[in-house]
């Protein structure tokens, strides 16, 4: 038996049709399949948000050097999602393509992304609370505890727009590595393929809404604790955390989330589905058409 092996990656017309394969079975998952895979998702996420903020706590080195290495700490979320398997609602956006291909329906659409997100929220503040009762945050004379606050205060001063803005960038290139990873046949190359577009988006400071579940609510409970904030006003007397509270962390997960479809499902899933599909439908639509024309001519 001859076995063919290929080590060439898939053009983005193959891309396509396997994001459009990976959509209709996304959608037909049970929802309790889903709603696990989705707790797994929110919990990778949460522990690369952890690894982010260990590395960078107290670095000496420049700012964007700095937010590189961070970056690509931060690459290990969506490795894990995409090589181990689970649910992510920012990557789940890509499913637009198979609704515009109408393989997956509105009502299978809708029942992804809600339920990813809930099983993403569920996964990250689980991981929250399970960091919380650590006291690893005390490292350093709670100098991590006092970063962890100044992330989420930072996050909750965001307006509107610059939450909204931040998002659409974000999830624009978070969807372009999980887009990258359907032209990958091995571990290896998926995992090229995410690290340049997560490390980019992390490094300029853009908004991820899973990402937030756990920097936000992690400030919410260390911003209660005496030493942490003793280390905070110390480094950082001038910063206004005025904002973060319940009302400030739903408030920036509303722009952000807002966002992160737009920048997921418009300005990448569309755009490529308009680009690659809608032409071929045009033009298999044109042939039938003519094939038409034709039998009622010899008629």
């Amino acid at each position: 038996m001859q076995y063919e092996f290929n080590f060439d990656d898939y053009t983005p017309a193959d891309m396509e049709k396997r994001v459009e394969q990976a959509s209709v079975r996304k959608a037909n998952l049970t929802w309790l399949s889903l709603l696990m895979l989705s707790i797994l998702a929110g919990a990778f996420i949460a522990l690369a948000s952890e690894f982010f903020t260990l590395v960078i706590f107290d670095s000496t080195l420049p700012v964007g050097i700095t937010r590189l290495i961070g970056g690509l700490c931060f690459s290990l979320g969506l490795v894990l999602v995409v090589i181990a398997g689970a649910e992510l609602f920012t990557g789940n956006n890509l499913i637009i393509m198979g609704f515009a291909s109408r393989v997956v329906s509105f009502k299978q659409l809708l029942r992804n992304w809600g339920l990813s997100y809930l099983g993403n929220f569920i996964g990250s503040i689980s991981v929250v609370f399970l960091m919380f009762f650590t006291n690893l945050w005390s490292m350093k004379n709670f100098m991590l505890g006092a970063k962890i606050v100044q992330i989420a205060a930072d996050k909750t001063n965001l307006t509107f727009l610059e939450g909204l803005s931040r998002a659409i960038l974000c999830n624009a290139l978070v969807c372009l590595a999980v887009w990258l990873c359907f032209s990958a046949r091995t571990v290896v190359s998926k995992v090229a393929a995410i690290i340049f577009p997560i490390t980019a988006f992390v490094a300029s400071g853009f908004e991820h809404s899973i990402a937030n579940i756990y920097f936000i609510p992690m400030g919410l409970l260390l911003k209660r604790n005496t030493n942490v904030m003793g280390a905070l006003n110390s480094a950082m007397p001038d910063l206004n955390i005025s904002n973060l509270n319940l009302y400030g962390f739903f408030g920036n997960l509303f722009s952000v989330t807002l966002g992160n479809i737009v920048g997921g499902a418009i300005m990448v899933g569309a755009v490529y589905w308009m680009i690659i599909i809608l032409p071929e439908k045009i033009k298999g639509q044109k042939k039938s058409l003519l094939k038409e024309s034709d039998k009622s001519n010899s008629k």
